[in-house]
């Protein structure tokens, strides 16, 4: 290993990946996510995240994940309704377990860190 190896990352920086949640994102979800490093096997990876006003039911969560926001602001509402808002500056740890609601209230900007168990 060397200098060369080591990644920097954030939206915009790596390879590019759109998920597709189906159903579970309202029909004005967008987002991508810019994947800078991880292991080949996808049990853990990191990057850059971007995405325009919407919602997405994650019931549960894909993956323990660590987000720290850039730009703009999100919120997660559990399936009990209770509300929390992240905005720039913000950092957060989403469990895996979680069950609820991301809704990207504006367009916003986040590095994340998807943590290993994680699924591609």
């Amino acid at each position: 290993m060397s200098v060369d190896d080591i990644r920097t990352f954030g939206p915009g920086q790596g390879t590019q990946f759109v998920p597709q949640w189906g159903d579970d994102a309202s029909a004005n979800w967008s987002e991508s996510e810019w994947r800078s490093f991880g292991d080949p096997d996808g049990e853990y990876f990191g990057g850059g995240w971007e995405g325009e006003p919407g919602t997405l039911l994650c019931d549960p969560y894909p993956y323990d994940e660590v987000c720290i926001m850039i730009s703009g602001r999100v919120a997660l509402t559990d399936l009990d309704g209770k509300r929390r808002e992240f905005a720039s500056g913000d950092a957060f740890f989403v469990p895996k377990s979680f069950r609820g609601t991301w809704e990207t209230v504006e367009p916003s900007k986040k590095y994340f860190i998807a943590l290993p168990g994680a699924r591609s």
